[in-house]
C-alpha cells in the first residue's frame, strides 16, 4: 500500500515548523478540500508562494506537487486516520495488511528523516568510544536489549540493564570517553529523562532515539535519530515506532560491524564457536 500525503504528513509533523507547519495543519484540517486543489489555490489558501508549498511537498518526500495531489487522492481518510483504518468489517487479510503496510510506512519515512552525516557521526562515536550504554525503560528497553544483543558481536565494550536503579548507577559511572545511546519513543518519560540529565552532568555524549524530536530527550541529547511511526486504529502508534527503532539500532550495529571488519569477524567467529560447544550434539 502507498503511503498518502495524509500519512506522511503525519509522521513528520513533529519535525515541521514555520511555513512547513502552516501548510501541514491546514492539509490535515482540510482532508477533503485539498484532494482537488491546485498548487496555487494551496498557496493562497495558506497565505504563502507556490514556491513554499513546493519546497514542502520535496520535504515531505515527494517529486512534485502533482504527486502529492495523487496521493491525497488515492486513498479514503477516515476520521483519526492515517491511511485507512481498521474496523469491525475488515477480514483477516485486510487487517494484516494494514499493519504490515503500517510498518512498512514507518521504516520508510524513517530513513528519510535521518541524514547520512548523522549515521557517520554515530558510527564514529561508538567506534571510538571506552564504552557504551544502552538505556530505555518499559517498551524502549526491548529496543535497548535489541542493541545489547547485536552489538555484543562487535568489539565494543556494551552494557545495558533492564532495571531502572541500575541504568542509573551505570550512567553514574560514565565519562566523557564513553557514549550513551537513550530509547523513548516519547521523548518524555521521567526515569529516562534522569538518566540522560545524570549522563549530560557527566559530559557523556547521547544518542537519542525517539519518535518526537522535538521533546525534552532531543534537547538533551548530543544527537537525535528520529523515528516515524504510522497509526493503525486498536493500535498505538508506538507499535509502528517501535519497528522503526529496532531497524535503526539494527543499521547503527551493521554500520558498526562493516567498518570494523575483521575485528567484528573474529567476535563472531568466537561466539559462534562458543554456542556450538555449549550445544549437545544429536
Amino acid at each position: 500500500m502507498a503511503q498518502s500525503g495524509f500519512a506522511r504528513i503525519r509522521s513528520m509533523r513533529d519535525q515541521l515548523t514555520g511555513s512547513d507547519n502552516k501548510i501541514a495543519a491546514f492539509i490535515l484540517q482540510n482532508p477533503t478540500e485539498v484532494r482537488s486543489l491546485t498548487i496555487q489555490e494551496m498557496a493562497n489558501a495558506v497565505g504563502l508562494s507556490t514556491a513554499t508549498v513546493s519546497r514542502f511537498v520535496k520535504r515531505v518526500g515527494f517529486g512534485s506537487f502533482r504527486e502529492f495531489s495523487l496521493s491525497l487522492a488515492s486513498l479514503p481518510i477516515p476520521e483519526n486516520s492515517f491511511f485507512g483504518e481498521i474496523d469491525q468489517t475488515d477480514d483477516q487479510n485486510e487487517i494484516v495488511q494494514k499493519v504490515f503496510s503500517g510498518a512498512e510506512n514507518a521504516l520508510e519515512a524513517t530513513v528519510n528523516l535521518i541524514k547520512p552525516e548523522d549515521w557517520q557521526l554515530a558510527t564514529d562515536w561508538l567506534i571510538n568510544a571506552h564504552h557504551v550504554g544502552l538505556f530505555g525503560i518499559g517498551g524502549s528497553s526491548i529496543v535497548a536489549l535489541n542493541g545489547y544483543h547485536k552489538f555484543l558481536r562487535t568489539p565494543l565494550h556494551i552494557e545495558q540493564h533492564p532495571d531502572y536503579d541500575v541504568q542509573l548507577m551505570q550512567a553514574v559511572h560514565m565519562t566523557d570517553q564513553d557514549i550513551a545511546i537513550v530509547i523513548s519513543h516519547s521523548g518524555r518519560n521521567h526515569g529516562t529523562l534522569n538518566i540522560t540529565r545524570q549522563l549530560q552532568a557527566n559530559n557523556v555524549k547521547t544518542i537519542a532515539i525517539t519518535g518526537h524530536p522535538k521533546s525534552e530527550l532531543a534537547k538533551l541529547a548530543s544527537l537525535t535519530l528520529a523515528s516515524a511511526a504510522e497509526e493503525v486504529n486498536i493500535r498505538s502508534e508506538s507499535m509502528s515506532s517501535l519497528i522503526a527503532q529496532l531497524t535503526i539500532m539494527d543499521s547503527l550495529f551493521t554500520l558498526v560491524g562493516v567498518q570494523l571488519g575483521d575485528k567484528t569477524q573474529a567476535v563472531v567467529e568466537r561466539i559462534r564457536g562458543t554456542i556450538e560447544d555449549s550445544r549437545e550434539s544429536s
